[in-house]
């Protein structure tokens, strides 16, 4: 459990990040599900730069779990990684929940591909991240 958690959310991250890149270079028309809607119309519509940053995040965070795991050196101390770890599971927390609206665990808008998506797997994966970093974080 102890190395196979940490492979299995950096593995997460990285699929997340090749995912976001694909996004970036081939955009998909119309509702794919991506970002939420109202009446069929998107809420947003990400740029390519702003999908890119997202992907190198993702692989930031990646980056982060394996230096908590020990499974990379980064020059930062185990306690500063483990909060900064904390950190981003307590982001992955909020994600979950949602801001009550339009996106979440507890989101009133609902009836889109995106509403639906966000039910079923955005916000469950979320969940399951933030659970699975704070453990690797509290094994520090």
């Amino acid at each position: 459990m102890k190395v196979f958690l940490p492979w299995l959310l950096i593995t997460v991250f990285v699929l997340l990040a090749i995912w976001h890149f694909r996004m970036a270079l081939l955009p998909t028309q119309g509702a794919s599900g991506a970002v939420p809607s109202v009446d069929g119309k998107p809420l947003f519509v990400p740029s390519v730069a702003s999908t890119v940053a997202v992907g190198v995040v993702l692989l930031v965070f990646a980056g982060l779990v394996a230096a908590t795991a020990d499974l990379v050196q980064v020059g930062l101390s185990t306690s500063v990684l483990s909060w900064i770890s904390y950190a981003l599971a307590l982001g992955l927390l909020a994600r979950a929940l949602g801001e009550f609206k339009y996106v979440g665990l507890f989101k009133r808008v609902r009836g889109s591909r995106f509403a639906e998506l966000d039910t079923w797997v955005y916000s469950p994966l979320c969940l399951l991240l933030a659970i699975g970093v704070a453990l690797v974080a509290c094994q520090k």
